[in-house]
């Protein structure tokens, strides 16, 4: 295997576990250590030029189409590479943490895709990136087979749904993984060993290492991902392009970058995928300060809602304008035993599905193997034996900056009901996260790290703009505290509660809760073992 390691190998700080060094091996690091010295300065800038463009919006400065770039937009001759082996037909993606029965159950689910989530859905413990990237292997070797203390046996299936990996995103490290007593970018270490162990294998198989990029806020994100693949193919000699990576477009700015952004990946894009959720925790996030941007409750806020509807419309054209798949956002329904309400919801997933297909979505995403049908049967009337419609171009869309930032037209006070849920939904989610849990069944839905995200910047903003008061949320964080105690004998309700002082009522609004609470909590850096 041809490797030429740029620097030292990365460091390992983490405890030792259970086939640990079948991940960490020497090679492993030394590729880690070459990923790091090519992109660490770079992705500091990156993440400095974040900080400086939030401020900007902060202050009322205007955000639209950049000028610059208007050539790559009004070229209509550019397009992005042809899909790769497994990724041609995408109706269906299940999604979820890359724990060892969710591994199982989501590759047998019958979806075309699995997205295995090492951000959103995973809270970052090191037995679980480790671990999680210990599935993977063995189910890219097909020997992940194993049977329950409860005597429940879970084993591959002859079809499996082609695997995409989403690494964390650029603003978090991973701090058991360093060089020169630095962390690595927790990006490069979930892509790097994710690469290393099982790219040439997926090959092999008949497919690739294809990736989801979470969180990119511009074009010169998606750049440095593209010369991240470029270099990583190069050092394990494997042909340029072989990479395919759907990017979320998942923050505000993004929305305004879209062809820019398939513009950079081009030779390695798969298309773009319109991951609801964050955004609009980036929407609520980039102008909390701004009166008229406060947000109803989230359950009022559908996808109908015509600042949603500008920005899915607009990637659908995006993606088709330039030969790309255009993926559609997520359903969190969890289904129940409890047949009424779980019709009901059904019927919202369903609706919701048609309204994608309808739209000129390509497939869509679900987050539970339940959901699958649904999904399926919907785009499945859409798409007949065809694998896509990117012969759909939606020429009709009018892209506007206007369209993309139109809030005030849904803007409006919270009720009691919806303050009270933000606060128990993101109490509950924290404790479940600090205990190694990233994806929570809370009240019917599957919820990650972006439902606590929405829920406690909104009661940042709510009290910001006085449509509800501090005293009034203290008194709901404290029954809610009480609550969870009662209910979960275990939970980590103190460590729960200062999450969310911290990142809801402080001063002011941190960017993202998992950095701050990664570093407080979940780092824990032990020893020394290479």
């Amino acid at each position: 295997m041809p490797l030429t390691a740029l620097t030292g190998r990365a460091e390992v700080l983490g405890p030792p576990g259970e086939r640990h060094d079948e991940i960490l091996t020497p090679e492993a690091l030394e590729f880690l250590g070459s990923l790091d010295a090519a992109f660490a300065g770079r992705r500091t800038e990156l993440l400095r030029e974040r900080r400086r463009r939030a401020l900007l919006l902060a202050s009322g400065a205007a955000l639209d189409f950049p000028l610059v770039t208007s050539a790559v937009r009004t070229d209509r001759v550019w397009g992005v590479a042809p899909p790769a082996p497994g990724l041609t037909d995408r109706r269906v993606e299940i999604t979820g943490p890359p724990e060892r029965r969710m591994t199982v159950n989501a590759l047998n689910s019958g979806a075309q895709v699995w997205m295995a989530d090492f951000e959103d859905a995973t809270s970052p413990t090191w037995d679980n990136v480790i671990g999680g990237q210990l599935n993977l292997l063995d189910a890219v070797e097909r020997r992940l087979d194993f049977t329950t203390p409860e005597g429940k046996r879970y084993r591959l299936g002859e079809r499996l749904a082609t695997i995409m990996v989403r690494p964390r995103g650029w603003h978090l490290t991973e701090e058991h993984l360093t060089v020169g007593g630095r962390p690595l970018s927790a990006s490069l270490v979930d892509f790097g060993l994710y690469f290393f162990h099982c790219a040439q294998r997926q090959i092999d198989a008949g497919r690739g290492p294809y990736f989801y990029l979470p969180k990119l806020e511009n074009r010169y994100e998606a750049r440095l991902w593209n010369d991240v693949f470029v270099l990583a193919q190069d050092l394990l000699g494997i042909p340029r392009g072989t990479v395919r990576a759907t990017v979320l477009i998942e923050t505000i700015t993004a929305a305004f970058e879209m062809e820019e952004i398939l513009h950079e990946l081009r030779e390695h894009s798969a298309g773009l995928n319109a991951g609801r959720w964050d955004y609009l925790f980036s929407v609520i996030k980039n102008f909390a300060h701004r009166p008229d941007f406060v947000l109803p409750d989230r359950a009022k806020v559908t996808m109908t809602a015509p600042f949603l509807r500008a920005y899915t419309e607009l990637l659908v054209r995006t993606c088709h304008r330039r030969g790309a798949h255009a993926i559609g956002g997520m359903a969190a329904h969890v289904p129940s035993r409890d047949a009424e309400p779980n019709e009901a919801a059904l019927a919202k997933v369903r609706l919701d599905k048609e309204r994608e297909a309808e739209d000129g979505f390509d497939g869509s995403w679900v987050a539970h193997p339940g959901l699958v049908p649904v999904c399926r049967d919907v785009f499945g009337a859409v798409l007949g034996d065809r694998p896509h419609q990117l012969d759909r171009t939606r020429d009709d869309v009018d892209a506007s900056a206007a369209g993309l930032l139109a809030v005030r037209r849904v803007s409006g006070p919270p009720t009691a009901e919806g303050v009270r849920a933000n606060i128990a939904v993101a109490l509950r989610y924290f404790d479940a996260w600090l205990r190694g849990s990233g994806a929570v069944a809370l009240n019917g839905l599957m919820e990650d790290a972006a439902t606590a995200e929405i829920a406690r910047c909104q009661v940042w903003q709510w009290i910001r703009h006085g449509a509800v008061d501090r005293d009034t949320v203290r008194a709901l964080l404290d029954a809610e505290t009480a609550v969870l105690a009662e209910e979960q004998p275990h939970a980590r309700t103190a460590q729960a509660r200062e999450i969310f002082e911290r990142t809801a009522l402080a001063r002011e609004l941190p960017a993202f809760f998992t950095a701050d609470a990664y570093e407080r909590y979940l780092a824990r850096r032990t020893e020394v073992r290479s």
